[in-house]
């Protein structure tokens, strides 16, 4: 895959974004960084890489700005977020569960629900490049990060 069909920086748009605690802002910005280090991001449209990409939140949907590193527009879509809701609690209660069994559960308990933890986010991995295939061409890994960074995005505790 070509190195310039990648994002190198991402930010929000505030305004649209509501903000959440201390540790969710600290992971949103930690999932951002994670996203922008690694990641294969091919916009349909042919477009020259690299990429910055703006997020934003607009009547329920994740609306993806992306720009060229001078700032010039290329391409903007949308991602409605009502249809990963359920993926979204599932995840959460799974990650608590996963805290929660590391301060007094045997390994055996903690590897389970870590297996668990991790075949939800690949399911949330495989949903995000499905739907996003129409508007731009991603990787597993890039799934996978994606799919951090909009649950950092979406979480606010």
């Amino acid at each position: 895959m070509p190195a310039r069909q990648t994002i190198v920086a991402v930010s929000f748009d505030e305004s649209t974004i509501r903000r959440g605690s201390r540790n969710a802002e600290h992971e949103r910005r930690v999932a951002a960084v994670d996203f922008a280090n690694d990641n294969h991001f091919a916009p349909v449209g042919g477009f020259d890489g690299p990429y910055d990409l703006r997020l934003s939140v607009r009547e329920h949907r994740l609306v993806f700005d992306v720009r060229s590193p001078d700032g010039a527009a290329l391409t903007e879509f949308s991602l409605p977020l009502r249809p990963l809701r359920t993926l979204f609690k599932d995840y959460k209660l799974i990650c608590d569960n996963y805290v929660q069994a590391i301060k007094s559960q045997p390994a055996s308990k903690i590897e389970a629900i870590d297996m668990g933890r991790r075949a939800l986010h690949n399911e949330g991995a495989e949903s995000l490049q499905n739907r996003l295939r129409a508007n731009a061409c991603i990787d597993d890994g890039t799934a996978r990060r994606l799919f951090s960074l909009i649950y950092a995005i979406v979480s606010r505790d």
